[in-house]
């Protein structure tokens, strides 16, 4: 033989740059589910049963077309408990010339790659991920000499690299860049939400739902009522299903909360873009074709485009450009243990209950409920940032490393200093007040800043932006909050720093 293609369960693309210019007759692939990616964070079950499968159902995929794929399933008993001891034994038997994979998406995993040609005595070439837009070294070649990174101008200039709602003249649709300013409303009900898009399990599925309860059963979440597509022509259909049912909502209605409905409009790809049974570019074309055919409003297919060729792209490049060290960043000097309750659900905060139970039920929340409520509890709390930055990772079914950790710690945490973000996104119980009906089913009272019923968020709030006056007051996108603190009289500031503090002492009662 002469190569030997190692294939990750992220990877599940027939056009990744580890294929290009492979020969079935004489070339080996390697796909393996082992102990060490599986256990080495409290991966939901869900998230289990999607990356196993798709595997699966992409390495049958390819011995249809004809390779030849060796295919380690998952045991505990297994003699290989590492993707490194798959590939040295493989290598043993079958002698490659030498080892080709693409490169992955995690700095620990990477890292150890790099070094595989010393262990295997085989070398190693690991290509270029060309299923994203930007290259690593074209971000860093746009991020340099820039003290502060800002995605909205990234974003411009992928929209005139992609030519995605352009105009010929090099202008963009509807003369505006971005349209967040529309996609704010509170859902009512009306329009009613569409139905997510479902698949039943097959044989395949079935069998890594029986292996995941079996292997996994301390892990987070369940495994019951899997719905997931696990093929490339499956998540093709939960596109096509978006763009006809729920892109035409998902501009005004994508920062709402519902108590009773987990999805809403929003399309719940990004499991598929980040394991690679879709392509960014396909799925952003579908929008705007939407658009251009009177599908969907323009704010509403901008928005969507937005997320993933300006937001995804861009977190990606921040990762990789900032990486190793990005991951130990704390510059708010945050101490405090993730509460328990995040693995429970069991707290009186509704909106958090409702978005850690639809977390432990779909391993799946989307990016509000992420941002402004988990995240911003952990940011009030004082939460540090390695400790939830593990849970995002471990519960969510898209929660890949260079995309969750710089969207946990930069955005949501703040720890990197204002890199990523230009403010903190913190707030009280009125934005989540205004963006759903939580707040009616609550045991607190939002309206409440010091009583024993008063909101959590609203104490909280303050005795954030108080005790890390030093750091925001300067900002000039933060001087209203503080105008506002100092208008208080000093013994409601007293009152409300004195709940605050016996909140933070009592979080696990909350």
């Amino acid at each position: 033989m002469a190569n030997l293609i190692l294939i990750l369960g992220d990877q599940l693309s027939p056009n990744l740059s580890a294929l290009n210019d492979a020969d079935p007759d004489k070339d080996l692939i390697v796909m393996a589910e082992v102990r060490d990616e599986a256990s080495y964070a409290n991966h939901h079950k869900k998230k289990l049963v999607f990356i196993f499968s798709a595997m699966r159902h992409f390495a049958r995929e390819l011995e249809s077309q004809g390779w030849h794929v060796i295919y380690q399933a998952y045991h505990p008993g297994n003699a290989a408990q590492s993707l490194e001891q798959v590939v040295r034994h493989v290598a043993r038997e079958h002698q490659p010339e030498r080892v080709i994979t693409t490169e992955c998406g995690e700095w620990r995993l990477h890292q150890q790659i790099c070094q595989w040609h010393k262990s295997l005595g085989l070398p190693v070439e690991i290509r270029t991920d060309t299923r994203f837009l930007c290259t690593k070294a074209a971000f860093a070649h746009w991020a340099e000499g820039k003290k502060q990174l800002r995605m909205e101008f990234f974003y411009r200039e992928m929209r005139r690299k992609t030519g995605l709602l352009m105009t010929e003249d090099a202008r963009p649709e509807g003369g505006d860049w971005n349209y967040d300013a529309n996609n704010r409303k509170k859902w009512n009900g009306q329009p009613s939400a569409p139905p997510p898009f479902l698949v039943e399990p097959d044989d395949i599925t079935r069998n890594v739902i029986d292996l995941v309860n079996e292997h996994f059963p301390d892990h987070f979440g369940t495994t019951g009522d899997f719905c997931y597509a696990v093929t490339a022509d499956q998540a093709r259909q939960a596109l096509a299903h978006f763009i006809d049912v729920a892109l035409p909502g998902f501009g005004d209605y994508q920062d709402a909360m519902s108590d009773n409905e987990d999805w809403l409009f929003h399309s719940v790809l990004s499991p598929y873009l980040n394991t690679g049974l879709l392509d960014p570019l396909e799925v952003c074309e579908a929008a705007a074709r939407a658009w251009y055919s009177g599908q969907a409003p323009l704010n509403a297919v901008e928005g969507f485009i937005r997320q993933i060729i300006g937001w995804r792209e861009f977190v990606r490049g921040i990762y990789w450009l900032l990486m190793p060290d990005y991951a130990h960043e704390n510059r708010l000097n945050n101490t405090r243990d993730l509460p328990w309750f995040y693995w429970t659900g069991e707290t009186r905060m509704r909106c958090m209950h409702r978005a850690i139970d639809a977390t432990h039920r779909n391993a799946y929340a989307h990016h509000i409920q992420r941002l402004m409520v988990t995240g911003n509890f952990a940011l009030l709390a004082g939460v540090r940032p390695e400790a939830i930055c593990d849970w995002y990772l471990a519960v969510y079914l898209d929660a890949f490393d260079w995309v969750e950790l710089p969207n946990t710690l930069g955005m949501v945490m703040h720890a990197d200093g204002g890199y990523l973000g230009s403010k903190p996104y913190a707030a009280s119980g009125k934005y989540i007040q205004r963006m759903s009906d939580h707040c009616q089913n609550c045991h607190y009272r939002v309206q409440e800043t010091t009583s024993e019923r008063a909101c959590p968020f609203n104490s909280l709030y303050w005795h954030f932006l108080d005790r890390h006056r030093d750091a925001f007051a300067a900002n000039p996108r933060m001087t209203m909050m503080y105008r506002n603190w100092d208008r208080q009289k000093p013994e409601k500031q007293e009152a409300l720093l004195a709940r605050a503090q016996w909140l933070l002492d009592n979080l696990d009662q909350l």
